[in-house]
């Protein structure tokens, strides 16, 4: 019996076959909003952005009002806790950095601070090459199997906002992050939380 070789045509449809069906099986990326701040991990995340975002207050901005009373009226679609705690924040951050009297709405105040919360809250992306296993029956739709991942858990913070009706230059963003390295058997931290 003689061996005869396949034609190259065949054989080059063949790897372009298998390419394909491990391109189909080993996903790229993709991203996920979390609804609720379940667990320590996100709290903090989204606590630590709110934080970085107070921090961001230009001194441009705010250091004229020293001494004055400031009124915060802000506004966000989402978790109205959340946008408490993102307005407590900013007040305790307006009073000791600018020395500015944070009072509420019923009071009079010299200045207006309208707040426009554009993101409070995490998202997560896994980013990389895994297998989905979602399709075995049994499996949660999310099951996969990690062959190198960046595994990305962020806390964002976002806000633009007026100062007696004049809009600031710019948006204030923040993002507190905790990645990890994905592999098959192990996950290894690359980023931690203070």
């Amino acid at each position: 019996m003689t061996f005869k070789p396949e034609p190259l045509p065949v054989t080059l449809a063949r790897i372009l076959l298998l390419l394909l069906a491990l391109a189909l099986l080993a996903g790229c990326g993709s991203r996920q909003a979390q609804d609720s701040l379940v667990g320590s991990t996100a709290q903090r995340l989204v606590s630590y952005a709110v934080d970085d975002l107070a921090g961001a207050l230009p001194t441009s901005d705010f250091t004229p009002l020293s001494g004055k009373r400031l009124r915060i009226d802000s506004h966000f679609l989402g978790d109205e806790e959340l946008q408490s705690y993102a307005d407590q924040r900013l007040a305790m951050e307006l009073r000791a950095r600018f020395d500015i009297e944070v009072v509420p709405a019923l009071v009079p105040a010299d200045h207006v601070l309208t707040v426009f919360y554009t993101s409070l809250g995490t998202d997560q992306g896994h980013r990389g090459f895994f297998l989905p296993l979602g399709f075995v029956p049994g499996l949660d739709e999310a099951t996969r199997l990690n062959l190198v991942t960046l595994e990305q858990f962020h806390g964002v913070a976002e806000l633009y906002y007026y100062l007696d009706r004049v809009r600031a230059d710019e948006t204030l963003r923040a993002r507190r992050r905790t990645d990890a390295l994905g592999l098959p058997i192990i996950t290894i931290p690359l980023s931690t939380l203070p």
